[in-house]
């Protein structure tokens, strides 16, 4: 059940046995269904997730009703409303799981344990948002500067795995098109 976790902690940094199982032993193992919710908005966020296995969603609702995907999360990426976490306020985003899940959640109190008692750990985790900050400003320029086509086109480069377990209705949001725009780029990339 450990094993993405382990190698997302090893790719980054070292960690003595003894260091791994300290670790281990604060993450609880979490079994969650398709549609099922991990966090509702107006819940505040009180764990971060690691998914070993299986695929989620973040997004927002707006005014009219109509979702805005922020994120996905895959095997072997973490997932969590951040800004609820660190300020312990209510959630402005959902977060649905896509298929059956296997997840590693970690509360406030045993993170900080780990960052404060494993300095690895800690480092490990500045990666992780060091990379996630740069990951939330290339999405930042995509979506202001890039056309459909554009978009699409560094998403299956980059992320291909989208395609195959996402519905692409909410590729399309994540994107920031409409589904019918989707459906065009789509049609004239298949058609190169």
């Amino acid at each position: 059940m450990f094993d993405q976790l382990y190698k997302s902690i090893h790719d980054h940094v070292a960690l003595s046995d003894d260091e791994w199982e300290r670790c281990k032993n604060n993450f609880r193992p979490k079994r969650m269904l398709k549609r099922q919710f991990l966090l509702q908005e107006g819940d505040v966020c009180r764990e971060l997730a690691f998914v070993e296995k299986g695929a989620l969603c973040s997004y927002s609702v707006d005014s009219k009703g109509s979702q805005h995907v922020l994120r996905f999360a895959f095997d072997g990426w973490w997932i969590a409303d951040l800004q609820s976490f660190f300020t312990q306020k209510p959630s402005t985003v959902n977060t649905e799981v896509l298929e059956d899940s296997e997840l590693l959640v970690l509360d406030r109190k045993n993170h900080e344990r780990l960052l404060n008692e494993i300095p690895a750990y800690e480092r490990y985790h500045r990666i992780i948002l060091q990379n996630a900050y740069v990951a939330l400003q290339q999405r930042l320029e995509n979506a202001l500067g890039l056309t459909a086509e554009e978009k699409y086109t560094r998403l299956i480069k980059h992320n291909p795995e989208f395609l195959n377990r996402v519905p692409l209705n909410l590729v399309a949001s994540y994107l920031g098109i409409s589904p019918e725009t989707l459906s065009r780029v789509r049609s004239n990339f298949t058609a190169k």
